[in-house]
């Protein structure tokens, strides 16, 4: 019986003749999938469990050449409600950003050549000026995420020296990344000074010795300690790292670059603002509430910027032509305070009203089938979602989502429908219900989230 059953495994070469000729895969990488499917074939017919025949093995490592052949990378409907998600992304990007990102990239472009002089020029010079005006700061530096950025920092300021961080501001964000960890990352020595409660000015002053490098403030910008607390504001401790001659980081996180309660959204700390508390240096993510690539930006006084760029590490953190270029588009958004263009998808997302999302919902409601409603016990309801990536934190948002208590279907098959079809649709389910949140949904994505409701 297992001979029987090994005798229906086709050989490479066999499996090879029939993948289509215009498969946009390495050829090495199709073996590596053929042979991996065999051997896994293989094994079910050494245990006696092949069930397939030679012409249905053939075609179903063919189906899989096929799946691994399309984009792994895929655009998705986001139904989370959580406009800045990690797992997607974070800021989505306008297609009017992208589209001229992509006409000034064509073939070569003068990342670091000056058109002046026709000399060797600087990459950071395409933003620096602009990230530097409207922070209120003397200089400006993109690195490839905020992460790098506070490491850069202190490893510039403190390499083996004492980094003086508040107790209570040894947080920790998304992917375990710890601020402790950091500190040690960077060669560095971590001092704790107050409780997880309470810090004072004199606990800071205390601490300072001849090896301190730097003092680091961290924005909690995940949690809230309620109750008996007290911390040092950052004008403050800029004025004791002055008086000190200590430099003083300042680790933003999100980093606002507008008001956000102007805009309806629950208050951020603005950048400029932490800019004239005196803090030297001051970093936060190009990617959350600014709402452009996957970056960190460094401002603060001229010669503390300068002394992290000339950094060694700064060469394995410098942004790439795309990055650069894609934070100079997202900085054309911005207009003034009040005024930011519709193509910063963030902003535009994060202040949809409620009243237009359940506005948005009931005329999706008006095209779906009746039949396809009552079947998936399909509803309009209220919700209220967050930021998301630490961004606006405890504070949430008021959204409006769709509602499914499908009648002949479980709610994680429901779920696994819509991230699977020809359109993903990644939503969330609470309780035996699940939900698409309208919040995080394009508006050019309404057509297409209608197609996927009527396709599950």
């Amino acid at each position: 019986m297992i001979n029987d059953q090994l005798q229906q495994l086709p050989s490479v070469s066999e499996v090879l003749l029939e993948v289509k000729s215009d498969t946009q895969l390495h050829v090495n990488y199709i073996t590596a999938i053929i042979q991996g499917e065999i051997r896994r074939y293989r094994q079910e017919a050494k245990a006696g469990q092949l069930k397939l025949k030679r012409r249905e093995i053939v075609q179903s490592i063919l189906d899989k050449i096929e799946s691994c052949a399309q984009p792994s990378m895929k655009n998705i409907i986001n139904g989370t409600g959580v406009v800045l998600h990690t797992g997607f992304g974070r800021a989505p990007l306008s297609k009017k950003v992208i589209a001229n990102v992509v006409k000034k990239l064509e073939g070569y472009v003068n990342l670091e050549f000056d058109l002046d002089s026709g000399k060797r020029g600087e990459r950071q010079d395409h933003i620096n000026e602009m990230v530097s005006a409207m922070c209120g700061s003397e200089k400006s530096l993109i690195v490839n995420n905020n992460a790098a950025a506070v490491l850069i920092a202190l490893n510039t300021f403190a390499e083996g020296k004492d980094i003086i961080v508040s107790r209570g501001q040894e947080v920790e964000i998304g992917g375990s990344f710890r601020i402790p960890d950091v500190v040690r990352k960077s060669h560095c020595n971590l001092v704790e000074v107050g409780t997880t409660n309470r810090t004072h000015l004199k606990d800071y002053e205390k601490a300072i010795t001849k090896n301190t490098g730097a003092i680091l403030w961290a924005h909690t910008s995940n949690y809230v300690v309620k109750g008996f607390t007290k911390e040092v504001s950052l004008t403050e401790l800029a004025a004791l790292a002055k008086k000190k001659r200590v430099p003083l980081v300042a680790d933003l996180g999100s980093g606002a670059l507008v008001n956000m309660e102007k805009m309806g959204l629950p208050p951020e700390e603005l950048v400029a603002d932490v800019v004239k508390t005196g803090a030297d240096v001051i970093t936060f993510s190009g990617d959350k509430l600014l709402g452009g690539p996957q970056s960190g930006l460094i401002v603060g006084k001229k010669k503390f910027v300068n002394a992290i760029h000339k950094n060694a590490l700064y060469r394995t953190y410098r942004c790439d032509k795309w990055t650069i270029a894609l934070m100079e588009e997202t900085l054309r958004t911005y207009s003034s305070d009040e005024k930011i263009s519709g193509d910063n998808l963030s902003l535009k997302l994060l202040t949809t009203s409620q009243n237009t999302l359940l506005k948005r919902g009931a005329k999706i409601l008006t095209v779906i089938p009746k039949k396809k409603i009552e079947d998936l016990g399909i509803s309009l309801v209220e919700s209220k979602v967050e930021a998301g990536s630490g961004s606006l934190p405890v504070e949430t948002i008021p959204s409006a989502a769709l509602k499914f208590k499908p009648k002949a279907m479980s709610v994680s098959k429901l779920a696994n429908a819509f991230r699977t079809g020809s359109q993903p649709v990644v939503g969330y389910t609470k309780g035996n219900i699940f939900y698409i949140d309208l919040k995080a949904v394009l508006p050019n994505q309404v057509s297409r989230l209608i197609q996927a409701i009527q396709e599950v």
